[in-house]
């Protein structure tokens, strides 16, 4: 992964089946890989978009008793209060930063790059799309939170994204990062970017993972914000 450790081996792509000219780049959650994501995208791809599915290195974990597994930054715990890893989790964000400068490299503008993630992986596409100067095209954001979120609106301040479009969705039942939670950020999110850009998103009895319904609204969410170009 451009501009991590060596211990992340190369994202999972899913090619677009015709010529790119927009991207996702989709974070997975703690412990887990690109790979199932990369399936998951592959089953509701849009020919002219290229999914890029990262995998994270792998460390030690506070939560799960300092196992080592693959994590974005360190989790201390997944409540409001609880305390987090800000150099992790701004290193992890340069690497993000990283990653989109290399779609741009390859001939992808950063307004046609969407970011998303899963859990942790959707905190920290939210926290990346805030603080960089990079316009994108917007974030779906899936069970997640705003990490550092009492650094914002200052972490903000010279962010190029006020305008761009957010999904987030959440389970009613999520065990793991409560539905309260999200509701919480989504609210933060409308105070930090145009709130009429976000749409927030509901499942009734969804516990901490995605299900088909979702996928169908994250695939309408993609073809809106990345449509095809004419010339293509």
């Amino acid at each position: 992964m451009c501009g991590n450790n060596m211990s992340a081996p190369l994202p999972a792509i899913v090619p677009a089946a015709r010529k790119a000219t927009a991207a996702v780049i989709f974070l997975h959650g703690l412990g887990d890989t690109g790979h199932g994501w990369a399936e998951a995208f592959a089953g509701i791809r849009i020919p002219h978009v290229k999914y890029i599915c990262p995998h994270a290195p792998t460390m030690p974990v506070s939560l799960n008793m300092r196992m080592s597994m693959p994590s974005w930054f360190d989790i201390h715990g997944l409540s409001p209060e609880a305390d987090e890893d800000e150099a992790g989790i701004k290193r992890a964000s340069e690497n993000v930063k990283a990653l989109i400068d290399q779609e741009v490299k390859n001939g992808i503008p950063s307004h046609r790059i969407m970011l998303g993630g899963f859990s942790q992986g959707g905190a920290l596409s939210l926290y990346t799309a805030l603080t960089t100067q990079q316009k994108l095209a917007g974030v779906v954001a899936l069970s997640c939170w705003l990490p550092l979120r009492k650094s914002f609106p200052q972490a903000a301040a010279n962010g190029a994204n006020k305008d761009m479009h957010v999904l987030q969705c959440h389970g009613d039942a999520d065990p793991l990062v409560p539905f309260i939670f999200g509701v919480q950020t989504a609210e933060k999110m409308k105070s930090l970017i145009n709130p009429a850009n976000i749409t927030f998103k509901s499942y009734r009895g969804l516990p901490h993972s995605a299900c088909p319904e979702e996928m169908i609204d994250v695939k309408r969410f993609i073809e809106k914000q990345l449509p095809a170009i004419r010339d293509e």
